[in-house]
């Protein structure tokens, strides 16, 4: 890669630890990012597992900030420790105690990196993924994995929000995903497309099975999700309802029985119909 006057810019290396965490929802554990040297910077610590943060402190050697996308008791309990050991600070976008902010188009830079800050809300509200610009790099946490789909469970994760995070982290341009779970992906931007692609999907199947009348997100769970194991089906419900939050929001669908969280197309004709069968209508927003 060249810079702007035309000399060679290295990539910063780029290392990853897989905390001792595996489970159908951190696949085979939480990624943690050793990102560059002289000082590294590290993202995601993960548990507060000592044989993992140790392994991380040997890697990074020298520390120069540890950087949280989010909060989740898979991603940020190590960070404390880990902090002490190297003498370095937290950062995150929502900081606990003890931890320093990070703001929209923050740059965290250590020995031969910068780190832009992007927020990307949707699987939680303060989560953000962190852009090289010089290795067109993303690291994401928890908002794209390297193996299946992001689970966004309300009220602390919004469909409406993740999908615009999504098209917000399309339009960076990078090449190649390092994921909170799972596999490095490239190229970058059919990931994205898929993620974005599945969303509609799932939307689309929403509308379907209401079609018959008003249900429950656990009562749609079985036709959507029937290929998948028993024991994930209430984690769908929730994926269900985050769809059925949003079409609610857009006055797609109407709660006909807030208890048990049934709900019902509105009817055509009404104030807002329901979308075209095209799927156009379908298609998140991008503002």
């Amino acid at each position: 890669m060249m810079g702007d006057g035309g000399e060679p810019v290295s990539e910063p290396r780029v290392r990853r630890l897989v905390a001792p965490n595996p489970g159908p929802f951190t696949l085979e554990g939480t990624n943690t990012w050793v990102v560059g040297d002289g000082p590294s910077l590290v993202i995601d610590p993960g548990p507060d597992d000592a044989g993992h943060l140790r392994a991380v402190r040997e890697e990074a050697s020298e520390i120069g900030a540890i950087l949280l996308t989010h909060h989740h008791p898979d991603h940020a309990p190590g960070a404390a420790r880990l902090a002490r050991l190297a003498g370095a600070s937290v950062m995150a976008a929502a900081p606990a105690s003890g931890e320093r902010p990070l703001e929209p188009g923050d740059v965290v830079e250590g020995g031969d990196v910068r780190l832009q800050v992007v927020p990307c809300p949707g699987h939680t509200a303060d989560h953000v993924v962190f852009f090289d610009p010089v290795g067109r790099a993303l690291f994401t946490g928890d908002a794209v994995l390297g193996r299946g789909t992001s689970l966004i469970d309300p009220p602390e994760g919004d469909l409406a929000d993740y999908l615009r995070s999504l098209e917000r982290m399309a339009a960076l341009g990078a090449e190649v995903i390092h994921p909170g779970h799972g596999p490095t992906v490239r190229p970058a931007a059919p990931k994205l497309q898929e993620y974005l692609d599945h969303r509609r999907e799932r939307e689309r199947q929403v509308l379907e099975a209401l079609r018959g009348g008003p249900r429950a997100p656990a009562e749609i769970v079985p036709d959507i999700y029937r290929d998948y194991p028993r024991e994930l089906h209430p984690a769908a419900a929730r994926s269900v309802l985050a769809h059925l939050l949003k079409l609610e929001a857009e006055g797609v669908v109407t709660r006909v029985s807030p208890e048990l969280e049934r709900f019902a197309l509105v009817e055509a004709g009404s104030a807002h119909a329901e979308p075209s069968p095209d799927g156009k209508d379908d298609a998140p927003t991008t503002t």
